[in-house]
C-alpha cells in the first residue's frame, strides 16, 4: 500500500467505506452472515456442516458468489487495461444495483449479487495479477498497521502506519453508516452504496485522466 500515491489511497479508503456499508447491510439482513468478509463465512460454513446444514448452505452460496465476483472483476479489469479501476467500480455499482432492485422481491437473491459485487471490488487494485490493496478484509491491514508502528518505534518511517489506519477506519465508518441506515431503509439502503460506487468510479476516472494529461 505504501507504493501507492495519496490519491489512490484516498480512493481505496472510500472503497473500504463502501465495503463496510454494504457488509453491515448484508450482515443485518442475513442475521449474522457477511457479504464481504469471507473468513467469517468460512467459519460459519464449517460450523454449519457440523451442526446446522441450512446455515452451511447460506455461507457456501455467499462464498461462491464472492469468488465469482472476483473472477468477473479480474476479467473486466484486465480487458479495461489502464481504465481498470473506474471500470471495475462501475461493475461493482451494477452488481449492487441488481441487489437493490431484487431487494423487494427476493432478499436471498439480492445479497448474492451484493456478495459478488464485494468480490469484484477487491480486484480494483491489482499489480502484476495480485491484489495490492485488500478492500473488504482488514486482518492483513491491521497486521501491517502493527508492523509499521513497530518499525516507527525502532526508528523507521514515522507515518508508514497511517495509510493502514485510514483504510481500517474507512471500513469501520462505512459499517457504522450502514448500520445506522438499516433501521430506516433495510436493503433499500443499498441504493446509497450504488451512488457511492458510482462516485468512486468517477473519482478514479478523473485520476486516470489526470495521469494522461
Amino acid at each position: 500500500m505504501l507504493r501507492h500515491r495519496k490519491r489512490d489511497i484516498a480512493v481505496a479508503v472510500g472503497a473500504a467505506a463502501l465495503a463496510g456499508f454494504v457488509d453491515a447491510t448484508g450482515f443485518l439482513s442475513l442475521g449474522g452472515f457477511f457479504v464481504s468478509f469471507m473468513s467469517g463465512n468460512s467459519t460459519r460454513l464449517a460450523v454449519g456442516i457440523a451442526a446446522i446444514p441450512a446455515e452451511a448452505l447460506i455461507a457456501g452460496r455467499l462464498i461462491g458468489c464472492f469468488v465469482l465476483g472476483v473472477v468477473a472483476g479480474s476479467l473486466v479489469g484486465a480487458a479495461a487495461r489502464t481504465m481498470r479501476r473506474p471500470v471495475v467500480l462501475m461493475l461493482v455499482a451494477a452488481l449492487v444495483a441488481m441487489g437493490a432492485l431484487l431487494a423487494g422481491t427476493s432478499a436471498d437473491l439480492a445479497v448474492l449479487f451484493v456478495a459478488a459485487a464485494m468480490g469484484a471490488e477487491n480486484t480494483t487494485f491489482e499489480r502484476d495479477g495480485e491484489v495490492s490493496i485488500g478492500l473488504t478484509y482488514m486482518t492483513g491491514t491491521l497486521v501491517k498497521l502493527g508492523q509499521r508502528l513497530a518499525g516507527a518505534i525502532m526508528g523507521g518511517p514515522k507515518l508508514a502506519w497511517a495509510p493502514y489506519l485510514l483504510l481500517w477506519l474507512g471500513l469501520v465508518c462505512g459499517a457504522l453508516a450502514g448500520a445506522g441506515v438499516w433501521p430506516l431503509f433495510g436493503l433499500a439502503g443499498l441504493w446509497i452504496a450504488v451512488t457511492g460506487a458510482l462516485a468512486l468510479a468517477g473519482a478514479s476516472w478523473l485520476v486516470v485522466r489526470s495521469e494522461r494529461v
